[in-house]
């Protein structure tokens, strides 16, 4: 057999094996065997190139790094989904399409919880991906698509085609992704979702072919050139070799559907991969221009989100932990339960109004579920299963010096009073490093309170002293050569971080990322914000009584002095350029965002809109002048509408930014 004849064949096997495992999910050889083909197929291309083929199996092992990702401008727009979160809204969803049209059916298929993509194929072989970005621009991360073993390289058929899907992250890449991580002292994913998107993010295709990210498809762009029905189209990818979730179903009725999704919602507990609803799509294409859509949303389809999952499980303890303004923060120690795909042993319990409002107990059996799907929290108590009679009562000594707690006047938190309490001094330093200050990246939570226990850095200044201490610190359990190196890197680049998000890692009562950002406008250099009087501060809008007063505070203490003045000696940028505002729509006008943005942050959004010379505010008023609305709008939406605020959609202001 001569070598393009064993190549050819070798690719052969390997596509084969790679449709079999990881779309019909019935796979006829060993992962040994599979190794061995794949070894065998990059040995022979490595020797003979002359053979090399873009459609390889090969090209998915990673390997490429990048410097950045390019911009990719979509066809035809990424569209998200409006939302339905009980049978009452999805019954006004299937309403409205009958007031338009009594002839047609529905599709139900499970709503995978990962990032949308969009995938390129020019004569039946891939060329491209491509994140959903704002809806119209997204980023190329070809390269990393790559890597997933389940794309196929090549098609069935020679055709031009774009497919959309979803990448998503299984419970079993999960696990085994924080398990590196927790080797490498690294934070840990807080869930499969956060750890695709951070995946396909990377710049070295090794890192994501090593987390092994799974790929499901269910659209196709201008579909109705190759098929008449979502159903048939579900059906038409999978022929294609495109992996399909198998389970959806067809709906000729509104009864039959709530059945799917009560079905559905019982089957998601025993899938290895998470997801958080039902995508509802009209199954005839040819109906969806006369059902039409908005300007966010296509009104053909609809995503029906499943009740956040609860679980039942029992206080074990309530501990303290303090927070970096001295904040006490009550914890349950719960005993661990599996809740949205990831392992629970602790919740927030807020304050001791929260506790008492709930009369929550040490031994209760209690519901637990992840608000927003993220953060654990205690729902409520089981009493019928009571067995403590002691009631809970809030500490009065602080938990890690042991300093008089104080309640002030009017707030519902407990504080430690005492400056230099090292609880408060470690959390300090987090807030400090985290992404939303001086985004230092290799300094987590966990390698702070690590190299604070080790006394390395017990307080902010010794951060940017860590160069010193660079031999011992490699010898640590956890660290090498490189992760040291990664960090001091991060850390010497913190020091060119904005003024504004230096100031607001102070961790200064009150001083949020907002209040910061009004502190540097009118306070230009670290000099003259300490010199800032009370009467200054007060008659700038958005800075009332109790922040004015605790910038003054902050700025008279010897200690916090000392800290800044050898901070500002080791380099640290202390300074605020103010940026040119060119002339916009945006000048001078007051913004008031709700709901969820798909393609922004609230933060990103905000920050926009003030580069763009318009001021945001937290509370609609006679004063405003747009309500930039995402998902799930509240009261706000309805005061807005109320005063005649204009109220603007996240496709109008993306143009709007645009322009």
């Amino acid at each position: 057999m001569d070598v393009l004849t064993r190549i050819n064949e070798l690719r052969k096997q390997i596509n084969r094996a790679n449709y079999l495992y990881h779309t019909m999910d019935k796979p006829e050889i060993s992962d040994f065997e599979y190794d061995q083909l794949l070894k065998e197929l990059i040995k022979l291309e490595i020797e003979y190139p002359e053979y090399d083929d873009p459609t390889s199996p090969s090209k998915k092992i990673g390997g490429t790094v990048l410097d950045g990702f390019q911009k990719h401008t979509h066809t035809v727009p990424m569209m998200s989904l409006s939302n339905v979160f009980n049978q009452e809204e999805l019954f006004d969803f299937y309403e409205r399409i009958e007031k338009i049209t009594k002839d047609f059916t529905v599709t139900a298929e499970l709503k995978i919880d990962g990032l949308a993509v969009t995938l390129i194929y020019e004569k039946g072989v891939f060329k491209k991906a491509a994140t959903r970005g704002n809806g119209s621009v997204g980023e190329d991360i070809t390269h990393n698509v790559l890597t997933i073993k389940s794309l196929p390289l090549k098609l069935t058929e020679p055709i031009d085609i774009e497919v959309r899907g979803e990448i998503y992250m299984s419970h079993e890449a999960f696990k085994k992704a924080n398990e590196d991580r927790l080797e490498e002292g690294l934070d840990l994913f807080a869930n499969p979702r956060n750890a695709a998107a951070g995946t396909i993010r990377q710049l070295d295709s090794k890192v994501v072919a090593k987390r092994k990210l799974s790929l499901f498809t269910y659209a196709i762009v201008n579909a109705t050139q190759y098929v008449k029905r979502q159903s048939e189209l579900l059906k038409y990818l999978k022929q294609l070799g495109f992996p399909v979730n198998p389970h959806y179903k067809k709906a000729d009725s509104f009864e039959s559907l709530v059945e799917y999704i009560k079905d559905f919602d019982q089957l998601r507990k025993q899938l290895p991969y998470d997801t958080d609803g039902v995508v509802i799509k009209v199954d005839e294409l040819n109906l969806y221009d006369q059902i039409g859509y908005t300007a966010k949303y296509p009104k053909f389809a609809t995503a029906y989100k499943f009740e956040a999952e609860k679980q039942e499980t029992v206080i074990r303890d309530i501990t303290f932990q303090v927070g970096r303004t001295g904040v006490i923060t009550p914890v349950a120690e719960l005993k661990p339960v599996q809740i949205s795909g990831s392992l629970v042993s602790r919740a927030t319990l807020h304050n001791e109004d929260y506790i008492l409002s709930k009369d929550i107990r040490i031994g209760d059996h209690v519901l637990v579920h992840k608000a927003g799907e993220i953060i654990p929290e205690v729902l409520n108590v089981v009493l019928e299963k009571r067995t403590n009679r002691e009631p809970f009562k809030m500490i009065d000594h602080c938990p890690v010096c042991k300093s008089q707690l104080e309640r002030k006047d009017g707030e519902a938190d407990y504080y430690c009073t005492n400056p230099n309490c090292e609880g408060k001094k470690m959390f300090s330093i987090i807030h400090f490093a985290s992404r939303a200050a001086m985004e230092i990246e290799s300094l987590g939570e966990k390698v702070v309170e690590l190299l604070h226990d080790l006394t390395y850095i017990q307080t902010i200044t010794d951060i940017y002293k860590l160069e010193n201490f660079k031999d011992e610190l490699v010898e640590l359990p956890g660290f090498g050569k490189k992760k040291i190196d990664n960090l001091l890197s991060a850390i010497e680049k913190s020091k060119s971080q904005s003024f504004d998000r230096f100031i607001f890692g102070l961790g200064i009562k009150h001083v949020g990322a907002k209040i910061a950002k009004i502190l540097v406008k009118n306070f230009n250099d670290i000099e003259k914000l300490k010199a800032a009087t009370y009467e200054e501060l007060i008659c700038i809008p958005d800075i009332g009584e109790q922040i004015a007063i605790s910038v003054v505070e902050y700025f008279k203490n010897e200690n916090n002095l000392a800290m800044l003045d050898e901070l500002k000696s080791l380099g640290l940028n202390m300074h605020y350029e103010k940026e040119e505002i060119k002339e916009h729509a945006f000048n001078g006008k007051v913004f008031v965002l709700t709901g969820t943005l798909e393609s922004f942050s609230r933060d990103q959004a905000s920050a926009i809109i003030e580069k763009l010379g318009g001021k945001v505010s937290s509370s609609v008023s006679a004063k405003t002048d747009y309500l930039l609305a995402g998902a799930d709008a509240g009261s706000k939406l309805k005061k807005a509408q109320d005063l005649g605020v204009t109220i603007m959609s996240e496709d109008a202001f993306k143009v709007l930014i645009n322009e």
